[in-house]
C-alpha cells in the first residue's frame, strides 16, 4: 500500500477520544503481518512487539484518538448538544456535516447549527458563538424520534470531510493528529520485517492523548522501555499572517525533531542522537520550535523511575480542525528517520553516555 493510500485509510477511520475501537481494528490488521505479537491492554492501547538481541527495549508511539464531540443532550424537538473532547476553536465548527457514531455502530450524520445570522442583533454577531449554544440538525422532530433514530446521550461524533489528494503528494482529511504518526509506526513495521534488530522494539499505538496522554500513560508503565520516541502530526504554520518566528514547523522541510515544548525538555543527548542519524542518512529535518504544544513524551518520560525520551513530528497544516494537509514527502522523510533511528540503536546513543 503506498503512503497516500495508507493515510487515506487511516484518516477515514473513526477514531474520538474514547471511541477508538475502528481504528484500533484497522491498525491491528496493518501491523499484524510485520510483528511477532499484537495485544490490547484495558484502555484499548494497541501494542504490537518485536524481538531483538538485546534486554534495551524501545517504545514506538503514536496515538489512535482524535478531537471529536459527544452528545450530552437531546432536547424535545429532536436536536442533539454536544460537547467536545479535545481541544477545538469554537470559531470553525459550525455548519459542519459530522458523523456519529451510535450504540448499534450504525454512523449516522447530522449538521451542526446555531442561530442565522439574519435574525441575531448587531452584537450578538459580533460574539463568538459558544459550544454549548450549538446544536445538531439530525432531522428529528422530536426527543422520540431521534431516540428512534437510534441516538443516545453519550454517543460521540466527528467533522468528517472526505479524504482527498490535492495535488500529486499533497493530501487532505481528517485527523492527521495524530494518524500521520500511526502511519508512521505502521511502515516503519513493515520496512524492518525481518531485520535483525539490536533491541526491542514495541510499536505503541495509544488511546487518549486529546484528553490527556492517558493511554500513553499505562502503555508506558507496562513496557518499562529504556528509550522513547513519540511521532506525531504537529503545527505546520506557514502560512499569510504567521511570522516566521511563530512557525513552529513549515511543510516541505522534513521531520520536526522537537527540542522542549510544554511537556517535556528533551535531552540534549536524544536530539543529538536524531541528528546525527538524519544527517548520517541524508534525511532533511528540521526543529519544532520551542515551547508550542504537548505530546505523549510528556507523560512517558515521568513513567516509574523515567524514561529517556524524545519526539518527531510529521508536519500537518490545520490540526485540530475539521481538515488538514501533509506533503507526502515529509511523511516519507520521517518514516526514513524513524526507521534509520531504530537500526541505529541502541549504539546511536553510545556516544553521549
Amino acid at each position: 500500500m503506498d503512503l497516500t493510500n495508507l493515510m487515506r485509510e487511516l484518516s477515514d477511520a473513526f477514531g474520538v477520544a474514547g471511541f477508538e475501537d475502528d481504528v484500533r481494528k484497522t491498525i491491528h490488521r496493518l501491523v499484524s503481518p510485520h510483528v511477532e505479537e499484537v495485544r490490547s491492554d484495558a484502555l484499548g492501547n494497541l501494542l504490537a512487539f518485536r524481538k531483538g538481541t538485546s534486554e534495551f527495549t524501545l517504545m514506538l508511539d503514536a496515538h489512535t484518538d482524535e478531537v471529536g464531540f459527544i452528545v450530552k443532550w437531546i432536547d424535545e424537538r429532536g436536536y442533539l448538544r454536544f460537547a467536545p473532547l479535545g481541544g477545538w476553536d469554537p470559531r470553525i465548527i459550525p455548519s459542519h456535516r459530522v458523523e456519529i457514531l451510535t450504540r448499534s455502530g450504525q454512523r449516522r450524520e447530522g449538521v451542526i447549527g446555531s442561530t442565522p445570522p439574519h435574525i441575531q442583533s448587531d452584537e450578538d454577531r459580533k460574539r463568538l458563538i459558544p459550544i454549548e449554544s450549538m446544536f445538531i440538525d439530525v432531522g428529528a422532530s422530536s426527543r422520540q424520534e431521534a431516540a428512534d433514530m437510534g441516538f443516545r446521550i453519550g454517543d460521540p461524533l466527528t467533522i468528517h470531510p472526505p479524504f482527498t489528494e490535492l495535488r500529486t503528494g499533497y493530501v487532505s482529511g481528517k485527523a492527521f493528529d495524530d494518524r500521520a504518526g500511526c502511519a508512521v509506526l505502521v511502515e516503519v513495521a513493515r520496512r524492518l520485517a525481518g531485520a535483525r534488530l539490536g533491541l526491542n522494539v514495541v510499536f505503541a499505538f495509544v488511546t487518549g492523548e486529546e484528553v490527556g496522554a492517558r493511554g500513553a500513560r499505562t502503555a508506558a508503565y507496562q513496557v518499562e522501555p529504556d528509550l522513547a520516541l513519540s511521532v506525531e502530526g504537529t503545527i505546520g504554520a506557514d502560512m499569510p499572517g504567521v511570522p516566521e518566528e511563530s512557525q513552529p514547523v513549515r511543510l516541505g522541510r522534513g521531520p520536526a525533531i522537537t527540542v522542549a515544548d510544554n511537556t517535556i525538555i528533551v535531552p540534549r543527548r536524544m536530539v543529538e542522537a536524531l541528528e546525527r542519524v538524519a544527517e548520517g542518512s541524508s534525511i532533511p529535518y528540521q526543529y519544532k520550535l520551542p515551547t508550542y504544544g504537548g505530546t505523549n513524551a510528556g507523560a512517558i518520560h515521568v513513567s516509574r523511575a523515567g524514561v529517556l525520551a524524545g519526539v518527531v513530528s510529521v508536519p500537518c497544516r490545520f490540526i485540530h480542525s475539521p481538515t488538514s494537509t501533509l506533503r507526502i514527502d515529509d511523511l516519507e522523510n520521517t518514516i526514513r528517520l524513524v526507521a534509520e533511528f531504530v537500526k541505529a540503536l541502541p549504539n546511536a546513543l553510545e556516544r553521549e553516555q
